[in-house]
């Protein structure tokens, strides 16, 4: 089983008993030794997996950290653990002063959903302050699990945990300078783009407009090419599958120009997807526009709706299969956010088609 659909059956586990779990020490039982376990280690064995090693710092004595992960005898991991409803966060955390006397080169804190690796790029046997790879187990991504291999009983590297790490480092100090300037775009890179195109001085009052219309225009240029990629994805699935299956026919070029995907409608998707998600993974969630309505499919097939959309009139309407997938109810939306309403509908829908 790959490591993607171990983490997605784990997501599941915890959606089902996280608020059953009251303590630090039943979030380790019920999640933490479970991910040790999908990472290919044998919690059963003492020396590969080591509960509660003793860490002492400098004149502290017997401290002890929650878990050590050993490979040919020598720890690769250390990993501390929180309740889940605490914050996988590791400032003021012990983890940084274990780290300090591990031999391990990387630590990872957790609360058993989020689980953040931390290695010393900055300075030797120092603990960075942020950490080069997060996985969430509620939102998973796959180029995280790609990482996530590396640290596999099977696959693991030093070095090319390492490379990876540095890169991931910088990547995402990038990306989150990339955000800030979407967010409040700097006098620096407002200059860079007016400048190619006007040749008028740039005076304080411009300036201010163009602050404004570069936020409007960076807004609009990753709203527009995402909800391009969607509608690309949607063009294709339409096309992809015969009836016989239980699929859509292709779809011919005539029907398919009067359909109109619109933005609201991919909204209300991922509204959709985000309910789901709960309960499956995200690539069994299949949307498919039609001339009549927006379909939502489990597994992309025909037979099994999990909801319809039928925005396509004055008045907007939310279709659930909760009864049976021929006994579709459609209640009006005033607004996109009431879809969250229909929550166990969608939970009933899929339990049907179990």
């Amino acid at each position: 089983m790959d490591l993607k659909l171990k983490l997605e059956q784990l997501h599941q586990r915890v959606v089902g008993l996280k608020d059953q779990i009251n303590t630090e020490e039943a979030t380790k039982n019920a999640f933490v030794m479970p991910f040790i376990q999908i990472l290919g280690y044998d919690i059963f064995n003492p020396t590969e997996v080591i509960p509660e090693h003793i860490c002492d710092i400098g004149t502290k004595k017997g401290e002890k950290v929650d878990y050590v992960i050993r490979k040919n005898n020598e720890p690769i991991l250390i990993f501390e653990c929180k309740h889940w409803k605490e914050s996988a966060d590791a400032h003021n955390s012990q983890l940084h002063r274990y780290y300090h006397v591990s031999k391990a080169r990387f630590g990872v804190l957790t609360n058993g959903t989020v689980y953040n690796f931390y290695a010393d790029l900055e300075k030797p046997n120092i603990m960075d302050e942020k950490p080069f790879l997060t996985i969430d187990i509620e939102d998973l991504k796959d180029n995280a699990i790609k990482i996530l291999e590396s640290f596999t009983k099977n696959e693991y590297s030093l070095e090319n945990i390492l490379d990876s790490a540095e890169g991931l480092k910088y990547i995402k100090a990038i990306r989150k300078e990339f955000e800030k300037e979407i967010e409040n775009p700097s006098d620096e890179l407002v200059k860079l783009l007016v400048n190619r195109f006007f040749d008028k001085p740039l005076t304080a009052s411009r300036m201010a407009t163009f602050k404004e219309y570069a936020k409007k225009a960076l807004t609009l240029s990753i709203n527009e090419s995402i909800s391009d990629r969607l509608k690309s994805a949607l063009n294709i699935n339409e096309k992809a599958k015969p009836e016989s299956d239980g699929k859509a026919q292709p779809v011919t070029e005539s029907s398919e120009s009067k359909i109109i995907t619109t933005d609201e409608e991919l909204e209300a998707f991922q509204i959709v997807k985000a309910i789901l998600r709960e309960k499956i993974g995200a690539e069994r969630i299949a949307p498919r526009d039609t001339q009549s309505y927006f379909g939502i499919l489990l597994d992309d097939n025909n037979r099994k709706p999990l909801c319809r959309l039928h925005f396509n009139t004055a008045n907007k309407y939310f279709e659930t299969f909760a009864n049976g997938k021929d006994a579709g109810e459609k209640k009006q939306l005033y607004s996109l956010d009431e879809i969250y309403s229909f929550r166990n509908q969608l939970h009933q829908t899929l339990e049907n088609y179990q």
